[in-house]
């Protein structure tokens, strides 16, 4: 089997590529900046597992995705546009995340050989609304509230919108030309990795335990706008895509979410499995409780099961920082 990982310079995405190889699959994979040796560097020491062939590509341009595609089976589009600090969220994320998945698509109808494609949406494509009950449950039938996020601008709105209004996208195109399209929607992502930088995701799950108090604001407000602290482990995320990909059942929308909690409630899990840490545990009267749950039933029942629960994604960051000299003490 080929497969064609899109961005495959990313946290995830270079980690699918190495489960893949692992797999005995064929695997093309595709990068912004093919010359930038430094951030490919992670992507070509997994030649040695088996074969990989690495392309440049830009999401801008349709046409530079015909030649990694060609001859692959299956499409795992996992490349998105990120830029938080966006003063123009609009040009910036929104349009290209939306043409991007669009030219993707467009690659994959033209071929003669994808059967499937996978994309990587986000929880931030599900669960963003201005409801304030407590006690909700989030799946795969729920969308962000766009018009919600675009009249009030809180922080980063920029980007679950590109990933709500993408996926949506990619749907119609879909359905229009009869390609075979699954949707998976990871939450927070942590865990090791084989990236040179650490991912931001990493960082942001990793603050309590770090002391950067910027990202722990950051943490904060993810809670207010999506509803929760919801985390899984990166391979996980990758294990899912690969299981939607290769089970002919598999259709629609997956969730994919491992753990359900709050800032608060992850505070104090951190504290009492790590002493000696200096994690923070007053916290005033921010919410202690998530107002909602987003659930991986669906893809549970597909016959999925999570390898990994909160403690080993906490104990291996921990290990992974500590061996990468991130902490300090």
């Amino acid at each position: 089997m080929a497969a064609c990982v899109i961005g495959g310079t990313g946290f995830m995405a270079s980690l699918l590529v190495k489960l893949l190889l692992e797999k005995g699959y064929t695997v093309n994979t595709t990068v912004r900046d093919y010359g930038n040796q430094k951030k490919i560097s992670h992507l070509l020491a997994l030649h040695s597992l088996g074969k990989l062939r690495i392309f440049q590509a830009d999401l801008t341009d349709e046409t530079s995705f015909d030649a990694p595609i060609a001859g692959c089976d299956i499409v795992f589009l996992v490349a998105t546009p990120i830029n938080f600090a966006s003063q123009d969220p609009e040009n910036d994320m929104i349009k290209p995340a939306i043409q991007g998945v669009l030219n993707v698509l467009k690659a994959c109808a033209k071929s003669n050989t994808v059967k499937r494609v996978v994309l990587t949406s986000s929880a931030a494509a599900v669960t963003i609304n201005h409801l304030n009950s407590t006690g909700l449950v989030m799946d795969e039938s729920n969308w962000t509230d766009v018009e919600f996020l675009t009249s009030t601008k809180p922080p980063t709105w920029g980007y679950p919108v590109s990933k709500t209004l993408a996926e949506k996208e990619a749907w119609k195109f879909a359905e229009e030309n009869n390609i075979k399209l699954i949707t998976v929607i990871p939450s927070l992502m942590v865990g090791p990795y084989l990236t040179p930088e650490t991912p931001s995701s990493v960082n942001l799950a990793m603050s309590l335990i770090t002391g950067n108090e910027f990202l722990t604001r950051n943490l904060k407000g993810m809670q207010m706008l999506s509803g929760s602290i919801s985390i899984t482990h990166v391979e996980d995320v990758c294990r899912a895509h690969i299981f939607v990909a290769e089970k002919e059942s598999a259709s629609g929308r997956y969730v994919c979410s491992a753990i359900n909690t709050s800032v608060p409630e992850l505070a104090n899990f951190l504290k009492k499995r790590y002493p000696t840490s200096n994690v923070p545990t007053d916290f005033g009267d921010f919410p202690s409780k998530a107002k909602l749950i987003i659930s991986s039933e669906k893809l549970i029942k597909e016959g999925f099961n999570f390898k990994y629960e909160i403690e080993e994604i906490y104990d291996q960051c921990l290990a992974c920082f500590k061996d990468k000299g991130l902490l300090k003490n």
